[in-house]
């Protein structure tokens, strides 16, 4: 199935004009630079190719003959035609002299062997070149310390076009490709399109993915005898053509390359995406889930959306019937593995991503917050915020998943903030939603009214742990009042046990209150609201459940922004008076 829609996807790619998809034998890469030769071999200059950007250069991603693996001591035996790093195309990469030497060798050998019949102009220029050029020149290339190491092209001086993008040079590498590939093939019947051809025994390994190796990985590898079955040996097992393995894989290296727009990074899972037919939502739905700035005009058509969607309306231009699929990869060795695979509609996908930022739907605590928390903002929450680790591998799949097909979120979410908030840090926005969209949709799925949370105070809201969570909140802003900024506030030393254990705390608090009440300025006034939400409790449990936790975090919070509120209008009065 994954396999079947990403060579679609190759498909649709190959039908759009703005964009350079590689036919079998040619790949999308890297490149830096052009070496610019005339007719006679003689190299002019190494013109620079590089996008420049803010300060920063970036290499110019160009179709050219196909890539493949290359590793270990016989890496210099495998050049690529047409192109290359500098340690081939002109024999010094300012590392292994003698190594260098050979790469330029079989560089020269692979270029004699495919063009010395071609009549071409370009051909005969490039073989002129090689038999002129000697590798110690490259250190007096006037702009060698920035090319040195990378990518090169060739072009002829009088052309415009690049020497690989010649069509009668293209179909000798079309006609040839396969005998420099180190991939063996055996005749059988492609599993993704049924049709007779030839299947191959590894596949193009895949960049991209975070955390996997450098070389590239593979989605798609039998590497080990216990993977195997009925005498087959490696690749040979998917039985996946070599026209579909091209294809999708050409469609993954589009998705995960690094300027794509539909490629996200979800916890420890590279996440691609894509839909059957070309659809607004492909290019906003990375987005929708990364952090954004609210000024970039890109995003302001993001938050249109999302805004558009939370309030349960289809945005324009979204239409039925187009599935969307999303891919979550993550690295394991020298292999890659599916986090998590999703198809959806389009439309489908609007309503859930509106559903989930519903339910996150919170009072802020000032404009700063974001009103709709990424999913890296959300996972951020669920570790100490002084530690470098991330969250625990399988939550960011479980959350997406979660998210996509408008199901309870991961019961692991709601521990890990009720942890976090136990260990001091602070009831923020970000947890407060979080908690409160967890609390909400378990509501909603499960019919439990007792776990109803309103964006703002509720007063209405006769929950004990909601009334002990703003009963906490009162407590802690009439000790401030009071004392000031003490050095250990309640919340410091007694948030923990209070949200957990109310039995066993609430009462030392209240007598302590007392206290707090004769030395504040604003006594009366906490005293009265102790009061009003004391009276709706009728006894302090002695244990609460962790969804009690989540609904005390969110009385908490909800009187606290209360409270600030107020303490605000206040100060603004007093300063007009003045």
């Amino acid at each position: 199935m994954i396999i079947q829609e990403l060579s679609r996807y190759y498909d649709r790619l190959k039908e759009r004009e703005d964009l350079q998809v590689p036919e079998p034998g040619f790949s999308v890469e890297k490149i830096n630079a052009a070496a610019v030769i005339d007719e006679n071999g003689n190299l002019k200059q190494v013109k620079d190719l590089q996008i420049y950007e803010k300060k920063k250069s970036y290499p110019r991603y160009m179709d050219v003959p196909q890539s493949f693996g290359r590793s270990g001591s016989k890496a210099h035996e495998h050049p690529f035609f047409l192109w290359d790093n500098t340690g081939f195309v002109l024999g010094s990469s300012g590392k292994d002299a003698k190594k260098d030497k050979l790469k330029f060798d079989n560089f020269k050998k692979l270029h004699f062997d495919l063009l010395e019949k071609c009549e071409e102009p370009e051909a005969k220029a490039l073989l002129n070149f090689f038999q002129k050029w000697q590798p110690s020149s490259a250190e007096g290339i006037d702009n060698w310390e920035e090319i040195e190491g990378k990518n090169i092209v060739f072009q002829l001086e009088t052309k415009r076009a690049f020497i690989h993008e010649n069509p009668v040079i293209r179909k000798i590498w079309s006609d040839n490709y396969k005998n420099f590939l180190s991939i063996d093939f055996s005749d059988g019947i492609c599993s993704v399109t049924g049709e007779a051809e030839q299947i191959p025994n590894i596949h193009p390994m895949l960049g991209g993915v975070r955390g996997a190796q450098s070389s590239g990985a593979a989605i798609v590898s039998y590497n080990k005898s216990s993977f195997e079955s009925y005498g087959k040996t490696q690749n040979y097992n998917s039985s996946v053509g070599s026209k579909a393995a091209f294809k999708y894989t050409t469609a993954l290296k589009y998705l995960l390359s690094s300027n794509s727009r539909q490629k996200i990074q979800i916890g420890d899972a590279t996440t691609i995406f894509w839909s059957e037919r070309q659809s607004a939502v492909e290019g906003i739905f990375g987005l929708v889930f990364e952090p954004y700035n609210n000024e970039d005009s890109e995003n302001k058509s993001v938050r249109t959306f999302l805004e558009t969607v939370r309030l349960g309306r289809k945005p324009a231009d979204i239409e039925e019937g187009n599935n969307f699929y999303i891919l979550g990869l993550s690295p394991n060795a020298s292999r890659l593995s599916v986090r998590f695979w999703h198809v959806s509609d389009v439309s489908d996908i609007c309503e859930k991503i509106g559903q989930h930022f519903r339910d996150l739907q919170i009072i802020r605590s000032s404009d700063k917050d974001s009103e709709f928390p990424s999913l890296w903002q959300i996972l951020r929450q669920t570790v100490s915020q002084k530690s470098h680790e991330g969250p625990p591998p399988l939550l960011s799949g479980a959350l997406m998943m979660a998210i996509l097909k408008g199901t309870a979120y991961p019961e692991r979410i709601l521990s890990l903030l009720i942890e976090r908030i136990r260990a001091n840090e602070n009831v923020n926005y970000c947890k407060a939603a979080v908690i409160k969209a967890v609390l909400t949709r378990k509501s909603r799925i499960f019919n439990n009214n007792n776990l109803e949370v309103a964006m703002s105070l509720d007063k209405n809201n006769k929950n004990p742990a909601y009334l002990l969570g703003r009963l906490f909140a009162v407590l802690e802003r009439l000790q401030q009042s009071a004392i000031g900024n003490a050095n250990a506030t309640i919340k410091d030393r007694f948030y923990g046990s209070a949200s957990a254990t109310p039995r066993a705390v609430f009462p030392n608090l209240l007598k302590l209150a007392q206290h707090h009440i004769s030395k504040s300025d604003y006594g009366t006034f906490y005293d009265k609201l102790i009061e009003e939400i004391v009276s709706e409790v009728s006894a302090f449990p002695a244990h609460f459940t962790i969804e009690q936790q989540g609904l005390f975090a969110i009385g908490y919070y909800h009187q606290r922004q209360d409270l600030f509120t107020k303490n605000e209008k206040t100060n603004n009065q007093e300063n007009e008076n003045e």
